[in-house]
């Protein structure tokens, strides 16, 4: 089981360190992206601290600190329910494939972190 949980956590901080450094960066797919589900460019560097956080709490719950690693996997759940949500209001779906993935490692990790 602990396997299991190491390799999916790290899956996700890997995946939420990533986009959060293309937010920080303000990456042409993320500008555009964000402009169609009506996110204001103001909001992403707050978003993508969120991510951060969100990945370094992961890290810190593989590391010794379960407790963490709880609070931030159900963190990133609800921040990436929030996404879903954005697409599905804008109704932009082409690409909501994205966000949902993000939505699956968080809660793959934080139902691993609690069986741990």
């Amino acid at each position: 089981m602990f396997t299991a949980y190491a390799i999916t956590t790290a899956i996700t901080i890997v995946a939420n360190a990533g986009i959060a450094l293309a937010d920080f960066l303000r990456a042409g797919f993320v500008l555009a992206n964000s402009a169609e589900v009506g996110v204001p460019p103001t909001w992403l560097p707050w978003l993508a601290a969120l991510k951060a956080a969100g990945a370094a709490g992961l890290l810190l719950g593989l590391i010794g600190v379960p407790v963490i690693g709880v609070a931030a996997a159900t963190g990133l759940v609800l921040f990436f329910v929030g996404a879903v949500a954005a697409h599905i209001r804008a109704r932009v779906y082409y690409n909501i494939a994205f966000p949902g993935t993000y939505l699956a490692l968080a809660a793959a990790s934080l139902v691993l972190a609690a069986l741990r």
